[in-house]
């Protein structure tokens, strides 16, 4: 089962090795990690999905809360927040196909942020599945290059308990 685990911690340096040491020396791979700043001057926020049993995920939610700099840690539900990945596709784009690759876009409501006369770069945002549902539709045509950020989450309301 998939954890999305959700951190508010210092911007120090260091921090991130402490808490992926952490999952690492539990045996657990992290699917995703993402960090960036947050509203509150110096705080970054960790999001961290993790495949394991909710035991042993709430044991590792419990070692983190310990770990130096560490504000918060959440196990955030996702039936209780709003998710989302991006990623960037380039793709190949001989003139037989422009118009096939235009309808996936429209589709997936992605963007065209780049192109040139055979490649263009997509950009699409969506939860999870939206995201797969895209190199799905894509995966026929030649990829050249991709990346995605993994997920990033907040949950729902105000309250953050």
């Amino acid at each position: 089962m998939n954890h999305t685990i959700s951190i508010l911690c210092d911007d120090q340096p260091g921090v991130m090795t402490r808490i992926s040491g952490l999952f690492s020396r539990r045996g657990f791979n992290i699917e995703s990690l993402t960090v960036g700043h947050t509203e509150l001057p110096g705080k970054s926020r960790f999001t961290i999905v993790v495949r394991g049993d909710d035991t042993v995920l709430e044991q590792i939610r419990k070692q983190l809360q310990k770990v130096v700099h560490v504000i918060k840690v959440w196990d955030i539900k996702n039936t209780e927040a709003v998710e989302r990945e991006h990623a960037l596709v380039k793709i190949e784009v001989t003139p037989e196909i422009r118009s096939e690759i235009l309808q996936i876009i429209t589709a997936l409501q992605a963007r065209i942020i780049d192109s040139s006369d055979a490649a263009w770069i997509l950009e699409i945002t969506g939860d999870t599945n939206a995201v797969n549902n895209a190199f799905n539709l894509l995966g026929d045509y030649k990829i050249v290059e991709s990346i995605r950020t993994g997920k990033i989450s907040l949950k729902r309301g105000l309250l953050t308990k």
